[in-house]
């Protein structure tokens, strides 16, 4: 081991150690370059959400349908058929997004550009709710698949679901291209698996005329409701607008079009091309394998399952008839499908951060957001989507079914408003445009995005009434809170800037400056900030000490005198052993006294190496800066002092770099020092002298 990682090792904290273990050394800005995707990783690190959704889709048409009886499991295939009219229909619009809006700002750039800020903030709050329920329901589904081969899993669900949040969270804290390497190999083994357990089955029934049949062919489900007219309608309906949880994630690529290599919008436009085409490919083999085989999926708060039978998911029930007692492929299909839909919700970790840092960069959140950590990143983005995902865990017990009923309002919220954008945005470009080849295109272009824009649109008022009460009206809620509260702090920002803006008024100089030396003990830390506020030369110097124990000041009154030291000692008394609020409403009677000056406070403090030292020294100097900072025309200057423990602190952690810290002698206690403030990245490494 080199000398300079030795030295690393042995300076370096605990908590600094397990940050390098879990997210890899910091990478320079100038790497960005290097973090951008080539299709091949980008299809899944975009498309796995979308692309699993497949997975658990059939589940609820089949879950929904199954109100009606048995019988009413035909009607399966006619649904999947019209939810892949919609894909197909989405996709061909996305494509046109892509190439439009290839900045990343995906859906809400395409609203606040054409249809307003407001108009944008609701696409964002839509995706921002989408994105969250996107981690929390791909997390929970891929659970329950593990649990269908393995029964402690599904025992204690909540708990694996939070496991593999922590994981994929510290996988994406190490950067995106390494997390995209990390999902190409189960993604890929999913589609393989699907595709291979959808052919071999097909070709088995058709070709060697195979009698297959799923575990619960024989299960016998009965009409629960009298299912006619409008009821019929209304059932066939909400399938349909649960199959369409199959759609969630095509977004994902037009928001994460700046993590493409170039050319950038043609790349992604070809990525989202191959999610259609695979996503439609498994889902109607899904479908239509579920029904060959005569799969049935129950309510069970509504039907009676046999004594002892578990409900699997589809998945596993069709690998089981397909792959019968071949035990390895039957592992593969739900190994891979848990695989994939646990890394699903990396498609959220993708979005969620980059359209976080825009709302941040336009002051809609706060602008940490905007912050890229030491992999390049954005940290704080995707620190808060895990945290907000794994609280919805815990509040719905991982059940996907309960979670799902929230998930598709938002997604077609977006949808919605981004094609109506989109059409905006083709006419204002057919007003200018005069090339009769480049009209041609926009107008094809417009004519996808309304097509677009109308089946969304129907999609989405199919999904409002049919699944408000369900749990819908959840979904609408937090879009709500998270809109005004982003209007909230976009007006916060907007008035601090406007507060901040330099007028065509003169600044007033004071008229002179008092100094103000807060005395504790006579000690070296005191003598110090004497003498540096002499040395800046105020027009009034005063020392002040709070009367708290008569011993004790008068003390310190004798060591003053005996110093001779040549700055009068102001003694306040405080007859309830205060500090904070009898020097307050001193320096006020300063500033009643004279409103024109400013009046400098000194403070001597500590700079302490240790965390227990701060546990030791009072901290009433820093309640005091904390107060004095509210009060107009005062001034707070820390006055350091470095004890001896604070020279094997490890700066260079404290600065963010790997150089070893330069140390200079200490300044001559006569000598005033050069000022210094304490680091923003660790502002507890100073405790206050005041006793």
């Amino acid at each position: 081991m080199c000398t300079s990682a030795v030295r690393l090792f042995l300076v370096a904290t605990p908590a600094s150690l397990l940050k390098r273990a879990l997210i890899g050394r910091p990478f320079r800005s100038d790497r960005m370059q290097h973090t951008l995707l080539p299709k091949r990783i980008a299809l899944p690190v975009f498309a796995s959400d979308a692309l699993s959704s497949v997975a658990y889709a059939p589940d609820e048409i089949l879950l929904t349908l199954s109100v009606g009886g048995a019988s009413f499991y035909a009607y399966s295939p006619w649904i999947a058929l019209g939810v892949v009219a919609v894909m197909l229909t989405v996709v061909a619009s996305y494509r046109q997004n892509v190439h439009a809006y290839p900045s990343g700002g995906g859906d809400y750039e395409v609203a606040t550009v054409n249809l307003g800020p407001k108009f944008g903030l609701v696409v964002a709050s839509a995706l921002m709710v989408d994105y969250v329920l996107t981690v929390a329901v791909s997390v929970s589904s891929g659970v329950e698949n593990l649990g269908s081969a393995w029964p402690f899993a599904a025992h204690h669900q909540v708990e694996f679901a939070v496991g593999v949040i922590i994981v994929l969270t510290a996988m994406n804290l190490r950067g995106i291209r390494e997390a995209g390497t990390a999902f190409a190999v189960p993604t890929y083994a999913f589609m393989g698996s699907i595709l291979l357990m959808v052919g071999v089955g097909l070709f088995r029934i058709f070709a060697l005329g195979d009698h297959l049949r799923a575990e619960s062919a024989g299960i016998v489900v009965h009409q629960t409701h009298s299912i006619a007219g409008l009821a019929l309608t209304f059932l066939l309906v909400r399938t349909f607008a649960s199959g369409c949880t199959a759609l969630t994630g095509v977004e994902a690529i037009s928001n994460g079009v700046p993590a493409f290599e170039k050319p950038k919008s043609k790349n992604a436009a070809t990525t989202l091309l191959l999610l259609g085409t695979l996503a439609i490919t498994m889902l109607m083999g899904i479908v239509v394998l579920a029904r060959l085989t005569g799969l049935k999926i129950v309510d069970t708060a509504t039907q009676a399952l046999p004594a002892g039978y578990q409900q699997k998911t589809v998945p596993a029930q069709l690998a089981h008839a397909v792959f019968g007692s071949f035990t390895p492929a039957f592992i593969l299909v739900i190994a891979t499908t848990t695989l994939i839909l646990a890394l699903a919700a990396n498609t959220a970790f993708n979005g969620f951060p980059v359209l976080g840092a825009i709302l941040a960069q336009d002051r809609y959140l706060p602008r940490q957001l905007h912050t890229r950590g030491d992999r390049l990143a954005f940290s704080n983005g995707i620190l808060f989507l895990a945290t907000f995902a794994i609280i919805l865990i815990v509040a719905f017990d991982a059940q996907s079914t309960r979670l799902i009923q929230l998930y598709i309002v938002g997604v077609f919220v977006s949808f919605t408003l981004s094609q109506t954008g989109m059409l905006r945005h083709w006419n204002r470009q057919l007003r200018v445009e005069r090339d009769p080849a480049a009209r041609r295109r926009m107008l094809r272009s417009r004519t996808i995005n309304g097509i677009g824009l109308a089946m969304t649109g129907f999609v989405l008022v199919l999904v409002v009434v049919t699944k408000f009460l369900a749990g819908a009206w959840i979904s609408i809620a937090l879009m709500a809170v998270i809109f005004f509260t982003m209007l909230a702090i976009r007006k916060h920002y907007d008035h601090v800037a406007k507060e901040l803006t330099p007028t065509d008024e003169r600044q007033m100089l004071p008229a002179r400056n008092q100094a103000v030396v807060l005395v504790s003990k006579v000690h070296l830390p005191t003598l110090r900030a004497l003498a540096y506020a002499q040395g800046t030369r105020p027009d009034t110097l005063t020392a002040v000490t709070v009367n708290v124990d008569d011993a004790d000041t008068r003390a310190i009154e004798a060591d003053w005198e005996a110093r001779g030291l040549p700055v009068s000692l102001t003694v306040v008394d405080s007859p309830y052993r205060e500090i904070t609020r009898p020097i307050i409403d001193y320096v006020k009677s300063l500033r009643r006294e004279s409103p024109r000056d400013v009046v400098t406070v000194f403070i001597p403090e500590y700079v302490v190496g240790k965390w227990w030292e701060h546990l030791l020294h009072n901290q009433s100097a820093l309640r005091l800066k904390a107060r004095l900072l509210f009060e107009p025309g005062v001034m707070v200057v820390s006055v350091p002092w470095q004890l001896e423990s604070s020279q094997s602190k490890d700066l260079s952690r404290l600065d963010g770099t790997r150089t070893a810290p330069v140390r200079g002698p200490r300044a001559d206690i006569g000598t005033p020092p050069v000022p210094a403030q304490p680091s923003p990245a660790a502002p507890n490494e100073v405790a206050a002298t005041a006793e």
